[in-house]
C-alpha cells in the first residue's frame, strides 16, 4: 500500500486532541504571547520609535504587528522541534519495533509524523492570526478578498516547509536518542540561538557583523522574511526601519527553506533505514 503514512498520521492527530494538555498549551501559549508580551512591548516601543517618521508612500506598522510574524514562526519553530518526540514515546514504550518489522516502508513512519506536524503548525498559525486580529494586528492592509486569499496560502506554504525541515530534523534526532530528558535538552539549547539570532522580534540591522551572517543563514530568518511579505506586503516602516523585499528575494527564502528541508528528508531517511530498536 503507498498510503500507509495516513495510518501514522492519523495516529498523532488522534493523540495530539486526546491530550488535552498538550492540544491547550499548544494553542494557549502563542495567544499568551501575543496578549502579553506583544502587547506591553508595542506599547514601550511605538513610544520610542513615534519620533521617527515614515518615509512618503510607505505604509507604517506597528510592532505588535511587526511581532506577530515573529509569534507565528516562533511558534512554528517550537512545534516542529518537539515534533519528533513522539517517535522517542514510541521506542520506549515498544510500539516503534512492531511498526520497524511491519511491512509498512519505514519512510512512512518519518512522513507520518511529519505531516502530522504540519497540521499542527497550521492550526497554531491560524489561532494566532485570529487572536492577533482581535488584539489589533494589521494583517494584509488594505488587501482585496482575493489577495488576502493567496497571502494566507502563501503564509501557509512558508510555514509547510520549515515545519517539515524541523520536524524531519527532530524525527532523526528522536531516533538517535534513548531518554526524552536527552532530546528535551538538545531542543532547547538550539531553540533561543535560532529564535533570538533572528529577526523574529527586531531588526537585524542593529546586530554585531557575525551575528548578521548567522541571521543570513537561520532559516527561522526566512520563514518570517516570507510570513511578513505576505502579510504586510513587500515595503512597510516599523520600529524605526524601512522593510523592502522583491519576489526574487521571497522566492529566495523559499528555496532555502526547501532545500533544507530536502537535506533534512536524506538525512531522517537514512537515519529510519539504518535504525535497529531492540
Amino acid at each position: 500500500m503507498a498510503w500507509e503514512f495516513l495510518t501514522v498520521y492519523w495516529r498523532e492527530m488522534i493523540r495530539f486532541v486526546r491530550f488535552r494538555t498538550q492540544l491547550f498549551s499548544s494553542l494557549l501559549q502563542p495567544a499568551l504571547w501575543m496578549a502579553f508580551f506583544g502587547v506591553a512591548m508595542s506599547s514601550n516601543l511605538d513610544r520610542f520609535t513615534s519620533t521617527i517618521p515614515a518615509p512618503d508612500g510607505v505604509i507604517p506598522v506597528g510592532y505588535l504587528t511587526f511581532m506577530a510574524a515573529g509569534v507565528i514562526a516562533m511558534t512554528t519553530l517550537f512545534t516542529s522541534l518537539f515534533g519528533g518526540m513522539s517517535l522517542l514515546f514510541d521506542k520506549n514504550w515498544g510500539l516503534m519495533r512492531e511498526m520497524l518489522a511491519s511491512p509498512m516502508p519505514r519512510t512512512h513512519i518519518m512522513l507520518g509524523v511529519s505531516l502530522s506536524g504540519m497540521t499542527k503548525s497550521f492550526i497554531q498559525v491560524s489561532i494566532i492570526m485570529a487572536f492577533g486580529l482581535l488584539l489589533g494586528v494589521e494583517f494584509f492592509p488594505g488587501y482585496a478578498p482575493l489577495r488576502i486569499v493567496l497571502s494566507i496560502l502563501g503564509i501557509f506554504a512558508f510555514v509547510g516547509t520549515f515545519s517539515l525541515g524541523f520536524l524531519l530534523f527532530s524525527s532523526t534526532i528522536s531516533m538517535r536518542l534513548e531518554s526524552p530528558e536527552g532530546l528535551q535538552g538538545i531542543m532547547t539549547l538550539l531553540t533561543l540561538p535560532l529564535f533570538f539570532v533572528s529577526n523574529a522580534l527586531y531588526p537585524i540591522q542593529a546586530f554585531p557583523e557575525f551575528l548578521q551572517i548567522l541571521s543570513i543563514y537561520n532559516p527561522l530568518t526566512h520563514l518570517v522574511n516570507g510570513i511578513r511579505y505576505f502579510a504586510l506586503g513587500g515595503d512597510f516602516f516599523a520600529v524605526g526601519a524601512r522593510y523592502t523585499s522583491t519576489t526574487a528575494d521571497v522566492l529566495g527564502s523559499f528555496a532555502y527553506l526547501a532545500i533544507f528541508a530536502a537535506v533534512m528528508y536524506l538525512l531522517a531517511r537514512w537515519t529510519f533505514e539504518k535504525a535497529v530498536v531492540t
